[in-house]
């Protein structure tokens, strides 16, 4: 999308559409949902559930981090991973926001 294009519209809709991206591959929803079951994880665990390869799964990683929909802290030559769960509020209330406002449409 060409600046002058995306500069119609908003900071929100920008960010929406960068988390919607990442999530929008069932590989980086499988790592989420993953994540969402452990505590904590390191990457090897992550290739020991999913049928991918482990350049594949840091691939996933990267475009997950990218977005802030994952952290990583580095511990010792391992990182590990979890949810942020700012960004996962941010989606919750567009999608909150979207229901309040389809409560009040007549169809």
């Amino acid at each position: 999308m060409g600046a002058s294009k995306s500069e119609s519209f908003s900071i929100e809709n920008k960010e929406m559409a960068t988390l919607f991206k990442a999530l929008s591959h069932p590989a980086r929803v499988a790592i989420v949902d993953y994540l969402l079951s452990v505590d904590s994880c390191i990457c090897g665990d992550i290739v020991n559930e999913l049928p991918l390869a482990q350049p594949t799964i840091s691939q996933h990683l990267k475009e997950l981090k990218n977005a802030n929909i994952i952290k990583g802290t580095i511990e010792g030559t391992a990182i590990c991973y979890c949810i942020n769960p700012e960004i996962i509020k941010k989606i919750e209330n567009y999608f909150n926001s979207i229901t309040i406002q389809l409560k009040n449409k007549c169809c």
